[in-house]
C-alpha cells in the first residue's frame, strides 16, 4: 500500500518504513504525527481524492529536526563594483512513515523504542592493567634556542 501526501508544498509517495525529509513541521522528537493532505491512496485499487481523500491520513514518527545544505545566492553587477553574496539554509524534519490509514483510523503502532548502547563486558582482573596503559607519558618541554650570532650593536 503506497499513499502520495502534501506536505510544504511538495508531494511525495510513501510507503511504511520510508525515511524521508521534509519542511519543517511542529512535533517533538520521537513522536507520532498525523499528516492530513493524502491526495492518493494505492493499493489494488486506488482512490484519487478530489482533492483530498476522505478520512484518509499518514502516521509518520518524527525522527530529527536538522537544517539542510547551505545555498548560495550570489549576485553580480559588471561593471558596476556591485556583489551581493546572501546565503541561507533550510530547517528540515526528517520523519520514518510508521503507517497509511483510511477511515479516520487512529495510529496503533507508537514510536520505536531507542536502542541502548551496550558496553563491551570486561574480562576479569584485567580492570586495571588497560587503565595504567593509556596513561601519557609528560609531554617534554622545548630546549630554548642559543642566541643568534650576527651583527652586534655598535653606534
Amino acid at each position: 500500500m503506497f499513499a502520495v501526501i502534501k506536505t510544504g508544498g511538495r508531494q511525495y509517495r510513501v510507503v511504511p518504513d520510508d525515511v524521508l525529509e521534509i519542511g519543517k513541521i511542529a512535533g517533538d522528537v520521537g513522536t507520532i504525527v498525523q499528516l492530513g493532505e493524502v491526495l492518493v491512496v494505492g493499493a489494488d485499487t486506488p482512490v484519487l481524492g478530489t482533492p483530498t481523500v476522505a478520512g484518509a491520513s499518514v502516521a509518520a514518527e518524527v525522527l530529527d529536526h536538522k537544517r539542510g545544505p547551505k545555498v548560495i545566492a550570489f549576485k553580480k553587477r559588471r561593471r558596476k563594483n556591485s556583489r551581493r553574496k546572501r546565503g541561507y539554509r533550510d530547517e528540515i524534519t526528517v520523519l520514518r512513515i510508521t503507517e497509511i490509514l483510511t477511515d479516520n483510523a487512529k495510529p496503533s503502532i507508537g514510536p520505536r523504542p531507542k536502542k541502548e548502547k551496550v558496553a563491551a563486558p570486561a574480562a576479569e582482573g584485567d580492570d586495571e592493567a588497560p587503565k595504567a596503559a593509556k596513561k601519557k607519558a609528560p609531554a617534554k618541554k622545548a630546549a630554548a634556542k642559543p642566541a643568534a650570532k650576527g651583527k652586534s650593536d655598535k653606534k
